[in-house]
């Protein structure tokens, strides 16, 4: 590892998550070490990252406190208790795609909940049902190199990334189990549209070979590769069992997932995350119910986890004709942000609206969230802006956090694109 830069860690002992974002410059990735975890997941790996995707890691660490993780876990906890809720499956189903409908019994994996953080308190942005970038970061934990002055806990980072795969594999195991399927789960397909031309394929790789190496035959696939024969899924001469559903397809609608949606509802292959998942966590409308009390309260939640959300959720309003004026005269304290959007596409901070593009919002299907502006850290190559901002998403299976990252960036959202930027690692103060 990097020799640790010890003034710096001097400097940091005794400092808060705000003032380390700001001043610490002793940790962060060693690039042999994090080239040597890319390549023992999949030998290609990282070179299609530097061709490819050169600023998918940061060069810094991202700080929290540990009361901001606290109010983290604590939101993710009372959202999982108000989905369970049959008046929310009952409201949430009764507007969605009629594939929703159908429970194949499996919950989901990765889910993704994004936060803003500001000052004491978080701010969740947005609920995603197929959150890329799990095992990417257990590559990075492999080279993380901490802050001298922290307690970094009990497991070394790459003990804390074989702990992460082994529960990643265990998690697919459980869906597979969940999905009533009585046999050993023996062949998985990573589906996506055109996989190979995906920002994230180096990712794809590493699912593979992570499969593989726990005994189950992994492909990467487009939907249009998948046909329903015969009561089975097929890829090529292969039965699928499991598809690991990376599509933004979220119902399933489109001709090329045809097959995939056939087996799906024959039971013919688990398929995880699928449209149901989508629908009760993912569609930005719900963000609506869950920062309304008076909602929450019809839906009988009580009034401890109404505080928690309502805190922890910035308020949340459809984009309606009734609403419009109300919205264009306040649109500086707003993002708008498409229904079925992801990965920031078409959505747009309300100061940085023209009359067009409010049209254009006015006859989609948009929601508007209260701003909760991203914390920042300062940049720590040579090349990074002086101040990047990052988002935090938390990893979560069955209602239970498996990893907690930082996504470090330059812009209105999320890129993957900024010198200096990436998926970091976060440490509680």
């Amino acid at each position: 590892m990097a020799e640790i830069d010890q003034d710096c860690a001097l400097a940091c002992a005794g400092q808060d998550a705000e003032q380390l974002n700001a001043s610490c410059f002793c940790a962060g990735p060693e690039l042999e070490a994090l080239e040597n975890a890319l390549e023992a997941g999949s030998p290609e790996v990282a070179a299609l990252i530097g061709a490819r995707c050169p600023h998918l890691f940061s060069a810094l660490p991202v700080f929290a406190s540990s009361a901001q993780m606290a109010q983290m876990r604590d939101v993710i906890n009372a959202i999982e208790t108000v989905i369970a809720l049959p008046a929310w499956h009952t409201r949430v189903l009764a507007n969605a795609p009629s594939i929703a409908r159908f429970d194949s019994g499996v919950r989901g994996v990765f889910f993704g909940y994004d936060f803003h953080l500001a000052d004491d308190t978080v701010g969740l942005i947005e609920i995603n049902t197929n959150a890329g970038g799990a095992l990417l970061n257990a590559a990075l934990a492999r080279a993380q190199q901490p802050c001298a002055a922290l307690d970094a806990g009990p497991l070394s980072g790459a003990s804390q990334a074989d702990l992460l795969e082994q529960n990643i594999i265990a998690m697919f195991r459980s869906e597979w189990s969940l999905g009533d399927q009585r046999r050993t789960l023996r062949t998985v397909a990573i589906v996506d549209s055109d996989p190979e031309r995906q920002y994230l394929y180096p990712e794809f790789l590493l699912f593979r070979q992570l499969f593989r190496r726990n005994g189950i035959e992994a492909v990467i696939a487009d939907p249009a590769r998948l046909r329903f024969e015969a009561g089975a899924l097929w890829c090529g001469d292969l039965i699928i069992d499991l598809v690991y559903n990376r599509l933004t397809d979220f119902a399933l609608e489109q001709p090329d997932s045809l097959a995939l949606r056939q087996a799906y509802l024959a039971r013919a292959a688990v398929v995880t995350p699928n449209p149901r998942a989508h629908a009760l966590y993912a569609d930005k409308r719900s963000l609506v119910a869950l920062s309304d009390p008076a909602q929450l309260e019809t839906l009988g939640v009580p009034e401890a986890l109404r505080k928690v959300l309502t805190r922890g959720i910035p308020r949340t309003e459809v984009v309606t004709p009734e609403l419009a004026d109300e919205l264009w005269q306040s649109r500086r304290q707003w993002f708008f942000k498409p229904v079925a959007g992801f990965g920031g596409r078409a959505a747009y901070r309300g100061d940085k609206l023209t009359k067009r593009v409010w049209e254009e919002i006015l006859a989609g299907d948009y929601v508007a969230q209260a701003i909760v502006a991203p914390s920042a850290r300062t940049g720590g190559s040579q090349d990074a802006p002086d101040k990047l901002k990052f988002d935090i998403r938390s990893y979560c299976y069955a209602g239970q956090v498996q990893w907690t990252a930082a996504r470090v960036y330059q812009g209105q959202t999320t890129n993957f694109r900024t010198p200096g930027g990436g998926f970091a690692m976060v440490y509680s103060v």
